[in-house]
């Protein structure tokens, strides 16, 4: 993947799926990777997990801190998820992507939306596993979760897949290693744009 520094400013992704589709794995293979790009850290409600940390993996934060954010404005987009509330901190996007570094957001369907409305320019992904029965499967064998919480995010993907012609590209995670090779491909295209590149296009006039 060419090099941030050609272009003034870096590219904002953003990657939605359902639970269980591998979102996480493949972001974090790509981040292992060493390739020049850096993540938002969202900010949420739910209860950490075995091998989380706070302030890597979320900023966890209680419903009274959450609420606070919204209200201060520090927030570039917030949803409530099965009960839950997830939301991007506005801050930090900015500074990334000003600084020529391609940000990218792991974020829910409806989050997605008001991220395309405030950065039209912005790029968007919808990870998928092959197959819906896939995506249960993976869902149930985590184990983290009780059978109420399982059947809520099983119904929560078949709502999602509403919203997959409002993305821009779609990578089917059946092996890890090949859908990130495929999100590279994405945001390497992405960066040779004509629109991206104005400045080079000015220096031949």
């Amino acid at each position: 993947m060419m090099g941030t520094k050609t272009y003034q400013k870096g590219i904002l992704a953003v990657v939605s799926g359902p639970s269980g589709a591998g979102k996480g794995t493949i972001l974090k293979l790509l981040k292992d990777s060493g390739d020049k790009v850096k993540f938002s850290i969202s900010a949420t409600t739910r209860n950490i997990r075995k091998g989380e940390v706070d302030q890597q993996n979320y900023f966890f934060k209680t419903q009274e801190q959450f609420k606070s954010m919204i209200e201060e404005n520090e927030l570039l987009e917030w949803v409530e998820y099965c009960g839950n509330f997830y939301g991007t901190p506005k801050e930090y996007v900015e500074k990334t992507i000003a600084k020529g570094y391609d940000c990218l957001l792991e974020i829910e369907v409806e989050g997605a939306e008001n991220i395309k409305k405030i950065y039209p320019d912005s790029v968007s992904v919808f990870i998928l596993p092959p197959t819906f029965d896939d995506l249960r499967k993976r869902i149930e064998k985590r184990g983290t979760e009780g059978i109420e919480t399982i059947l809520k995010r099983i119904e929560r993907a078949k709502e999602e897949m509403i919203y997959i012609s409002n993305y821009d590209y779609i990578v089917i995670n059946d092996n890890p290693e090949e859908a990130v090779q495929q999100l590279r491909y994405i945001l390497g295209a992405e960066k040779l744009r004509l629109h991206r590149n104005s400045s080079i296009i000015e220096k031949f006039r």
